[in-house]
Parts: C-alpha cells; sequence; structure tokens
C-alpha cells in the first residue's frame, strides 16, 4: 500500500469512530407498571404505565421512552419520557383533546426488594379544570 493510501484509509477509519453513537449505559426502565395515584381534582385513581425504550435515540446515561398511562374509567395518556439514569421527565396527554388533560411529570426509579422498578411521579396540568396536579406510585410487574 502507498503512503497516499494508507493515508486515506486512515482518514476514512478515523471519520467512522468520530461518527459512531455512544453506547447506551443507563439503566433500561422499560416495563409494564402497576400505578394507584391522587389527582388533586379527580381524586385517587389506578392506572397502568407502558414504558417503551427507544434505543435509536438513547445515548450514553440518557433514556428516550414511549409512554402510556391507561386509566379506567378516564382513557389512554400516550406521550414520551426522557431520563437520564433514574429520574425521568413524562409528557403525557389524554387522547381527548378537548378536556386539555395534558402534562408534564417528574418521576424517580428504584428498584425494591422484589427487584422491580418502582417510581413516584409528580405531575402538573397546566390546562386541566384550571391548573391541576397530582402524584402516581407505580410498581413494575
Amino acid at each position: 500500500m502507498t503512503k497516499k493510501m494508507l493515508c486515506w484509509l486512515g482518514l476514512l477509519m478515523g471519520a467512522s469512530l468520530a461518527s459512531a453513537k455512544p453506547v447506551f449505559t443507563g439503566p433500561d426502565l422499560s416495563g409494564v407498571y402497576d400505578c394507584k395515584g391522587q389527582d388533586d381534582h379527580e381524586g385517587p385513581y389506578s392506572g397502568t404505565v407502558t414504558l417503551e425504550r427507544v434505543p435509536a435515540q438513547s445515548v450514553q446515561q440518557y433514556g428516550a421512552y414511549n409512554f402510556k398511562l391507561d386509566v379506567p374509567g378516564y382513557g389512554s395518556y400516550p406521550g414520551q419520557a426522557a431520563a437520564k439514569g433514574t429520574q425521568m421527565a413524562i409528557h403525557f396527554a389524554l387522547t381527548d383533546p378537548s378536556t386539555k388533560d395534558y402534562g408534564t411529570g417528574i418521576a424517580s426509579f428504584k428498584k425494591n426488594k422484589r427487584g422491580k422498578w418502582t417510581f413516584s411521579k409528580f405531575y402538573y396540568e397546566p390546562e386541566f379544570k384550571g391548573g391541576n396536579h397530582g402524584m402516581e406510585d407505580c410498581t413494575q410487574r
């Protein structure tokens, strides 16, 4: 191989290494969770949260997730979430937009004695019934 070819080969190899995506190193919080919540306007409720990590958008300690909360009698709240380690920001919205039942939450995850993920979430809804908030505690199935 000529010196010029080796130089081009080195440039090509360096370029491919530089463009390589960093590997996801955070905890995978994906799963189905059983939840109990307390809504400031609606009172106590139960629901199911499904978290699905999006591998193509999860890098280093940062995880990207599809989020969905299903609450019997109220409906589905699809959304998305972004995590850094065991802290997660969540945006969600009821599928019926006329209710203005949408908001943002922050959740903290930890493992219980059975090795299952649990999280506690505080959420804020700026327009639902003049403004609303609530708390949710969830355990992975």
